[in-house]
């Protein structure tokens, strides 16, 4: 039965929606980078005629799924509640990767890709504004970004298990981890409320009504977001994610390829994948530390702005320490960057419209995880230099921090407002 309108919900403790978050986001990570860790074993394929070009297709096609299942899930989870698009997103990612493991062909293991990415997509806005619902104000940013590391560390378990069993194993077994999310589907169905909780003073939770709730609530959630009090915002965070995933999902398809091409073992580029998600990890949480100190805007400039450094070391050759303290850098850049950009999104919006903006922002965003692999990729055939994949990063980078500076700052009120604020909480972002 549905809650009757207007009826507070309880918000779900901070505690356990953070470690479910991290979890559903570290499994979804290794769904991610995996294309990245088997792609030196997907170039030496004896009967599938992979080149570099095929490998950045590969990991556009991943991508291309992403918008649709961003958009869709984001506006389902303000609309049906968080939970029910969690269940499905969880199933349909771990149908999508049993059938990677399974392909015999080329082209099927293509489309498998595809169908990953939507579940990828899905899941990504979902986590991140059920942990926001969640997240004591004082400490939003430390636990959404704690959440949102799980990616980072599903890519690191991806380098460790590559590592471990690459090139011996077929790579194809390793989609069959990917199965794992089906054992969380009862565990989300318990934990994860059935509505869009709000917080105190921010108004009536959105009870589950579906095509039945008030247009202001259902039909308009788009209309509210390009309208005067948001369009600026959502159009710099559009373009910000841009950037951003331009170098997460070029990052994650080509960082091995782009070691060996310069002339280090698939073992080493593995080591250079596992350092570039423990920076993730590392420089996302101290960033949030930041970030909830009032400096959520300067620390997501700084941090595109060391993923160029980042890069641009890379690309030279240097002691072995430094490279890989610089790929652990780039991490954070890449990683790092885009969580602290989810974050910000998230922190930007009343509960009963964070799922939609994040849907939107990463949805719109994702044309950057499209481009990006085949961007890379395009550079380093076009530009006869083995440095080139390197500094192909450093311009999305730079742009991204420009788009984040023009943002108005995150100086707004708290999550949980004081009574009498207006009921949407609609309180636009001040410079």
């Amino acid at each position: 039965m549905n809650p009757a309108p207007g009826r507070i919900t309880t918000v779900p403790r901070p505690g356990p929606a953070v470690a479910l978050g991290l979890v559903i986001l570290c499994i979804e990570g290794y769904d991610l980078f995996i294309l990245g860790a088997v792609g030196p074993s997907l170039l030496q394929h004896p009967d599938w005629d992979v080149t570099p070009s095929t490998l950045g297709l590969l990991g556009s096609l991943t991508a291309l799924g992403m918008p649709l299942g961003s958009i869709a899930a984001g506006w389902a989870g303000d609309l049906y509640g968080r939970r029910l698009p969690m269940t499905i997103s969880l199933a349909w990612l771990s149908a999508a990767m049993l059938l990677s493991a399974v392909a015999g062909t080329l082209a099927l293991f293509g489309a498998t890709r595809f169908l990953t990415g939507m579940g990828i997509g899905a899941l990504i806005p979902l986590v991140t504004a059920y942990v926001s619902d969640a997240a004591n104000p004082a400490r939003h940013a430390l636990q959404v970004g704690t959440a949102t590391t799980g990616l980072a560390i599903g890519g690191i378990v991806t380098g460790v298990v590559g590592r471990t069993v690459l090139p011996e194993w077929d790579f194809r077994t390793l989609f069959l981890f990917g199965v794992i999310p089906l054992l969380l589907v009862p565990v989300v169905w318990r934990m994860v409320p059935a509505v869009v909780p709000d917080h105190p003073g921010e108004g009536p939770a959105e009870p589950v009504t579906g095509p039945a709730a008030e247009p202001e609530e259902s039909g308009n959630r788009l209309r509210r977001l390009l309208g005067r009090q948001y369009r600026r915002s959502t159009l710099l965070f559009w373009a910000a994610t841009f950037s951003g995933l331009v170098i997460v999902y070029g990052a994650s398809t080509w960082l091995p390829t782009l070691m060996v091409d310069n002339g280090y073992d698939l073992s080493s580029s593995l080591e250079f994948s596992i350092a570039f998600n423990v920076g993730a990890v590392i420089g996302t949480l101290g960033a949030a530390l930041v970030a909830d100190r009032g400096l959520l805007k300067v620390s997501t400039i700084v941090s595109f702005l060391l993923a160029a450094v980042a890069m641009i070391t890379l690309s030279a050759p240097q002691p072995r320490p430094l490279l890989l303290a610089a790929s652990a850098v780039a991490g954070f850049g890449a990683l790092g960057t885009q969580a602290l950009v989810n974050v910000y999104v998230a922190h930007a919006h009343p509960a009963r419209l964070r799922g939609t903006a994040l849907g939107f922002s990463l949805g719109v965003g994702r044309v950057g995880a499209i481009v990006g692999p085949s961007y890379v990729a395009a550079v380093a055939v076009l530009i006869s230099s083995k440095e080139a994949g390197f500094y192909a990063f450093v311009v999305p980078a730079i742009l991204g921090a420009l788009l984040v500076g023009l943002l108005p700052s995150d100086r707004r009120r708290p999550l949980a407002a004081p009574a009498g604020a207006r009921a949407e909480g609609d309180v636009p972002l001040t410079r």
